[in-house]
């Protein structure tokens, strides 16, 4: 598969890695000789320094036999013409990174007549990605699947978790009226992702990635030591589009939001705009300020101005306030990784959740969905068993399933059904999985 990326931008670049674990022939373009310099120097991809709406330039790199031409640099405008131009020279599909969520919306232009066959803005999928966090209020991270019917859901296991110095086996046997299969923990001081098997032990403040069916959601919370607590009363910082995007979501489903930005003019706009949100002018920095508008009160506080630093500080002192659920806004990739031990519940990077929506289109037709966990390095597939293939001639105990990867679940008709050894995948079976990079092509192989 041929595929073309213009803009080597945190989004291109976190793509260009996923890639790079891949055989495929992926070209970069971007005006930046540093940041190509580094990608040769790290990914096994080609750059190319320039312009990518030159039709002379793409023509050069062989649009016309590109599979895929994905512009992600930071204008929309330039996405625009980027996959207009690289359209009508012959690339087979076309992605553009945009800005205004309202082409996402019930929009009358038929885009896809212009040469763009899929737009994607990171601001949405980050208020979406807030609002479901919000939903699961004692996990750190959660990935739904076919509306819920399986869930990966992971937390930080605390000094209280029943499961704690218990091995994977032993909690199975302990909680047997619990279905939940462990796919992955992130330790700390550890930088590989270790992949469960049935003696690997729990450890305090590991990262735990658990997936689980909807009916058995409810019972994971006492398995983990932690209580589920409705979340009623929000506050949101920063008035960017997320902020703004956040703020709608949650009204919707009958949230109290305050909403508090510092720019006065931009206030006074979000306060005409967002009927249902209370819309404060001010510096969510200012104690004084936090203490009027009650935080000790608040049951969330999500943090998405333009600073990360800002997002993080403001996050910890609410946590130090009491709120019970703190969420930041981050664009530096490294703090992802550091989310816990600094005590934020959850760090959010809209270029990564982008890239990951992004790379299920390069991916083979089997594959339906793809999602990343944001302190791992890996992806959770789902895949569609269409056709009689590896992965139905015998049960999943006798698969050659790479040791990096690991079957969080099944759905057939609509069904949970848990990925135990003895059952045999069908046709129409729709998989969860667990994979490191390095497993991704062998985990293919098995669906093709």
């Amino acid at each position: 598969m041929k595929i073309i990326i213009a803009g080597a931008g945190d989004v291109g670049f976190h793509l260009a890695k996923l890639l790079s674990y891949e055989s495929q022939d992926t070209y970069i373009i971007d005006f930046d000789g540093k940041k190509l310099e580094y990608l040769n120097n790290h990914l096994d991809v080609i750059t190319k320094k320039g312009d990518a709406t030159s039709i002379k330039l793409l023509k050069e790199i062989g649009i016309s036999s590109a599979d895929l031409l994905i512009a992600v640099t930071d204008s929309q405008n330039t996405n625009f013409t980027i996959s207009v131009i690289g359209k009508s020279l012959g690339a087979k599909k076309t992605i553009a990174r945009i800005d205004n969520p309202e082409f996402l919306e019930d929009c009358e232009v038929d885009f896809e007549k212009f040469g763009l066959d899929f737009m994607i803005s990171p601001q949405e999928l980050a208020a979406n990605e807030i609002k479901m966090l919000l939903n699961q209020s004692s996990f750190n991270d959660t990935v739904a699947f076919e509306s819920g019917v399986f869930n990966v859901m992971g937390t930080a296991l605390a000094y209280n978790s029943p499961i704690l110095d218990l091995t994977v086996r032993e909690a199975k046997q302990q909680f047997p009226q619990v279905d939940f299969t462990t796919i992955a923990i992130k330790r700390q001081n550890i930088t590989q992702t270790i992949i469960p098997r049935g003696d690997t032990v729990y450890q305090l403040d590991d990262q735990v990635y658990f997936c689980v069916p909807n009916y058995s959601m409810k019972d994971l919370y006492p398995i983990i030591g932690k209580k589920q607590f409705d979340i009623k009363n929000v506050i949101i910082l920063g008035g960017s589009s997320i902020g703004e995007k956040t703020a709608r979501n949650l009204c919707k489903d009958n949230f109290k939001v305050k909403l508090i930005e510092k720019n006065r003019e931009k206030a006074e706009l979000l306060a005409e705009e967002l009927n249902n949100t209370l819309v404060i002018h001010g510096d969510g920095r200012d104690l004084e300020l936090l203490e009027e508008e009650n935080i000790r009160e608040t049951d969330a506080f999500i943090a998405v101005t333009g600073n990360s630093e800002t997002n993080i500080m403001s996050c910890l002192v609410a946590k130090s306030k009491g709120v019970k659920k703190t969420i930041a806004l981050v664009e530096n990739m490294d703090y992802i990784d550091i989310s816990q031990t600094i005590g934020i519940q959850s760090l959010i990077n809209k270029k990564l959740i982008a890239a990951s929506n992004i790379f299920r289109h390069i991916r083979k037709g089997e594959i339906l969905a793809i999602a990343n966990l944001h302190n791992i390095d890996a992806e959770v597939f789902e895949f569609e068993v269409q056709k009689e293939t590896k992965v139905t001639e015998k049960p999943i105990k006798d698969l050659s399933l790479p040791r990096e990867a690991v079957l969080g679940g099944i759905i057939r008709n609509e069904k949970a059904i848990m990925a135990t050894g003895n059952v045999q995948l069908k046709i129409g079976d729709k998989v969860i999985v667990f994979c490191l990079p390095e497993a991704v092509s062998a985990v293919e192989r098995l669906f093709k």
